[in-house]
Formats: C-alpha cells, sequence, structure tokens
C-alpha cells in the first residue's frame, strides 16, 4: 500500500471469502439462507412471546430481547455482504464502514450484557425461588435491559472514536466479510498504539467482566443444585438453565477461539471464515437451541402457529364468501 495517508479516503476493499467467482453463487445462496433463518427463527421467538401471556415472565422477556438483538448483529453485515456479491462489487465506504463497525461493536456488546443478565436471572430463579418474583420485578428487568444498552451504546462510541482518529493509506484491502474492529486497526496507516490498547483493554473489561459474573452465577446455582436432594428436583433445576448455558458455551467458545487466532491469522482470509462461526452461525442456532429444549416456548409456538392458521383460513373463507 502507498504509505501516505489520506484523510480523505472514501472506500475500502471487503475481500471476502474468496476470489473464485465459480464459488459466489454459492457463498450467496448459503449465507442468504443462514440470513433468513436467523431473521425468521428470532422472529418467530419473539412473536410467540409476545402472543403467549404464559411466557411475561423476566426470563422470556429477555429472550426477546436477546432474539431482537441477534437479528440486528447479523442484520449489520450479511445484507451488505449480499449486495456486494450480487453487484460483482467489494466496495464499502469510509462512512459505511465506520457505521458498520459502531453497529457490530454495539450488538456484540449487547449480546454479552444480555447472556451475563439472563445468567443473573436464573440464579435467582435457582438459588432464590421463594423471592423470584420480588427480586425479578418488571422495574429491575427494564433497568437492566437499559443499563445494557447504555454500557454498549458507550463501548460502541469510545471505539469508533479511537477508529476516527486514525488516518488510512490511499488504498485499504481488508481481508474480512465486513469492517471488523481489530482489521481496521490493523490497517491504519498512522500510529495505532493507543487504540489497541483501548481495544485489548475495553475487550478484557466489558467482555472479561460479564464472564466472570456468568461463571459466578453458574457456582452458585452448581451448588444449589447440588444442594437438592431429589434426582428429578436436580434436573427440573438444571433444565432451566440448560438452554441458557448452551447459548454462553456457544458464543464464548466461537468468539474467543477467534480473537485467541487472530494473532496468527488475521491478515488472511481464514480469519473471516472462523468468524462465521460467532457472528452468523451462532445467532442463527440460539432460536433452535431455546425452542428444542423448552417445552413452554415448544407450547407457545404450537399455538402461536394454530392462532396464525385459524386466522389465514378464517380470511380465505371471507374472501371466498364475500
Amino acid at each position: 500500500m502507498d504509505p501516505r495517508n489520506n484523510t480523505g479516503i472514501s472506500v475500502f476493499q471487503l475481500l471476502g471469502f474468496s476470489e473464485g467467482p465459480e464459488l459466489q453463487s454459492l457463498i450467496f445462496a448459503l449465507f442468504l439462507l443462514m440470513y433468513l433463518i436467523t431473521v425468521f427463527g428470532n422472529l418467530l421467538i419473539i412473536l410467540a412471546v409476545s402472543s403467549d401471556s404464559h411466557l411475561h415472565t423476566p426470563m422470556y422477556f429477555f429472550l426477546t430481547n436477546l432474539s431482537f438483538v441477534d437479528i440486528c448483529f447479523t442484520s449489520t453485515t450479511i445484507p451488505k455482504m449480499l449486495w456486494n456479491i450480487q453487484t460483482q462489487s467489494k466496495v464499502i465506504t469510509y462512512k459505511g464502514c465506520l457505521s458498520q463497525m459502531y453497529f457490530f461493536i454495539l450488538f456484540a456488546g449487547l449480546d454479552v450484557f444480555l447472556l451475563t443478565v439472563m445468567a443473573y436471572d436464573r440464579f435467582v430463579a435457582i438459588c432464590h425461588p421463594l423471592h423470584y418474583m420480588v427480586i425479578m420485578n418488571p422495574r429491575l428487568c427494564g433497568l437492566l435491559v437499559l443499563v445494557s444498552w447504555i454500557m454498549s451504546v458507550l463501548h460502541s462510541m469510545l471505539q469508533t472514536s479511537m477508529v476516527l482518529r486514525l488516518s488510512f493509506c490511499t488504498e485499504v484491502e481488508i481481508p474480512h466479510f465486513f469492517c471488523e474492529l481489530n482489521q481496521m486497526i490493523q490497517h491504519a496507516c498512522s500510529a495505532n498504539f493507543l487504540s489497541n490498547i483501548v481495544l485489548y483493554f475495553a475487550a478484557m473489561l466489558l467482555v472479561g467482566g460479564p464472564f466472570i459474573g456468568i461463571l459466578y452465577s453458574y457456582s452458585k446455582i452448581v451448588s444449589s443444585i447440588r444442594g437438592i436432594s431429589s434426582a428429578q428436583g436436580k434436573y427440573k433445576a438444571f433444565s432451566t438453565c440448560a438452554s441458557h448455558l448452551s447459548v454462553v458455551s456457544l458464543f464464548y467458545c466461537t468468539s474467543l477461539g477467534v480473537y485467541f487466532s487472530s494473532a496468527a491469522i488475521q491478515s488472511s482470509p481464514s480469519s473471516a471464515v472462523a468468524s462465521v462461526m460467532y457472528t452468523v452461525v451462532t445467532p442463527m442456532l440460539n432460536p433452535f437451541i431455546y425452542s428444542l429444549r423448552n417445552k413452554d416456548i415448544k407450547e407457545a409456538l404450537m399455538r402461536f402457529s394454530g392462532m396464525a392458521a385459524l386466522k389465514g383460513t378464517i380470511i380465505w373463507v371471507l374472501k371466498k364468501f364475500s
């Protein structure tokens, strides 16, 4: 790249996964399918919970927020990638790149905070069942979600402002399918030491902190479950948090795996392939994990689909005989 800085740079090149044109159609179809499954699955969870009064509880309130965030999370990256493949263009504007990075960091942070809040909810439900509805009142639930949004917005603004301080060379090629923060910093032509410090410090604080909170909650949960005498009681207590534990494990294992290995492959398209796991696959699997392992969700989905089918039949009959 030309070492000269260009503060007026207008475009970046997102290299994506493959240079081969014969693979572009396959990549487009695969990611379009995963995106549609993600949006439809999470939207179905939101509609099922909203339409069933039995699920108007703190746990499902947090679940609907997580489903909404997962839809937004994938929508920050996949539509642009699909558009670039369809138009055979790799270009994204400088403003578009910053906007994409801002919202990606925002919704990734919200995922982390909501998973932590949900772990606290399960801790109260299992360790303090008699006081659950008193502790997890609507005001506290709303406050926890609000604080999660505020923390995520502030974190995203901080990271974006650090990138705004950087200047870039005349040609910037990012070996990724979206404007990922670490890639942006590494491809800056100006000194990026401070930006790297802020990046890793914020990651340790805002990812490590919630992770410790999740571990603490589940350590207390395990202690409480071990204190239950009956095997049936232990199974019932564990089943209430099994879905959440599966989602937490999937999200953290994939995201931490990507970033621990990024030092070796950060300039390779392999990092983009690895990032698919937590940016696309995890949000796509979340609705399946919660619906397949949760009897209440399955029943709500059945009732919702039954209501939708009945409504469609009534509309058809009215149109037929009107």
